[in-house]
């Protein structure tokens, strides 16, 4: 049945790896422009990020499921498709299966590091100091998948990727996405030097050290930036970072909770 969605009508290559040097197709255009759409995007990203660090309670998920909608609309403003974010249709299988893999080795990898006494300090987190069950749950099954994953999967791997990969390629649609997910992670990153004691430890207390940790953790979330993207090019689907992007987070908070 039709979608209503002339660009989805367009011919299309089966998901799966496309080089990031090859030219961008023939795509339908919009009333915005791929820079002026990209500025947009940002402007809902700010006020997100500033709604979603200040905030409380659920106002994180509900700020995650508007903004995330908000951005769609700007990608189809500028002519883009379901496919364009990652969300084409006949690609859910596919990008499920690579989200299942990735989750699996993350659990692999979780427990093995919480299991060696050499790297299962590097789980303390003191921002997770007196968390119950109960709050572990909610963060594990609803902070995460929608206030955290969703929001910057769509933000950063469905919209900005496929805005800029659209008229421009792959490997420039991944610089822009990776280093503005880098750059996103500043706020949640303030206080993270004295709240890893691992990390307190190499950087110290002081107000450089903190400065020298939100350094590392922007340059650290850019480099996974960039592993998300290959996932997103590689998998045709917005699923398989998603998946990856849910695992770290949501295991990290278990092992946290769970050893002592």
């Amino acid at each position: 049945m039709p979608s209503g969605d002339p660009g989805d009508a367009e011919p299309r290559e089966a998901p799966g790896p496309r080089a990031a040097s090859d030219p961008p197709g023939p795509r339908r255009r919009g009333p915005l422009g791929t820079w002026p759409a990209v500025g947009l995007t940002l402007a809902v990203l700010v006020a997100a990020n500033l709604a979603v660090h200040y905030g409380s309670g659920l106002s994180g998920p509900v700020t995650a499921v508007v903004a995330s909608a908000l951005l769609l609309g700007v990608l189809r403003g500028a002519g883009g498709t379901r496919a364009d974010a990652g969300l084409g249709p006949g690609t859910f299988a596919r990008g499920a299966r690579w989200a299942l893999a990735l989750i699996g080795l993350v659990a692999v990898v979780y427990l093995a590091g919480a299991l060696l006494p050499a790297t299962r300090t590097l789980f303390e987190d003191r921002r997770h100091d007196g968390m119950g069950a109960g709050e572990l749950a909610v963060r594990v099954l609803v902070l995460v998948p929608v206030g955290t994953v969703l929001l910057e999967e769509v933000a950063f791997r469905g919209v900005l990727y496929g805005l800029v990969c659209r008229t421009h390629g792959a490997l420039r649609a991944t610089a822009v996405s990776s280093l503005l997910f880098g750059l996103w992670h500043v706020l949640p990153s303030l206080h993270l030097a004295t709240a890893k004691p691992a990390l307190t430890e190499v950087v110290g207390d002081s107000a450089a050290g903190a400065a020298l940790a939100v350094a590392g953790a922007v340059l650290f979330t850019a480099a996974a930036g960039v592993l998300f993207c290959e996932l997103r090019r590689r998998s045709g689907s917005l699923l398989a970072p998603m998946g990856l992007h849910w695992a770290v987070n949501a295991f990290g908070y278990t092992a946290a909770f769970l050893l002592p």
